[in-house]
């Protein structure tokens, strides 16, 4: 599976993924540390990764942009 760890988590978490054979960035390693949600989540559909965070605020930005912008 393809990864972007959020900034609230470890790096580690990206480093545990790959040694376990999985394709994970940290936001913070790809240019993303002070970045808004809206373009972290842009990255990740770009990308096709699923994000992994800790922060409530992103699900609520991608609710908002899922009913703004419906499949």
């Amino acid at each position: 599976m393809r990864f972007l760890i959020d900034m609230p988590l470890s790096p580690l978490l990206a480093t545990w993924l790959v040694d376990r054979g999985h394709d994970a960035i940290h936001a913070a390693s790809v240019g993303l540390a002070t970045s808004s949600d809206a373009r972290i989540m842009e990255v990740a559909r770009h990308e096709r990764r699923t994000i992994v965070t800790a922060d409530l605020d992103t699900l609520a930005c991608w609710q908002l942009h899922v009913r703004q912008n419906p499949a």
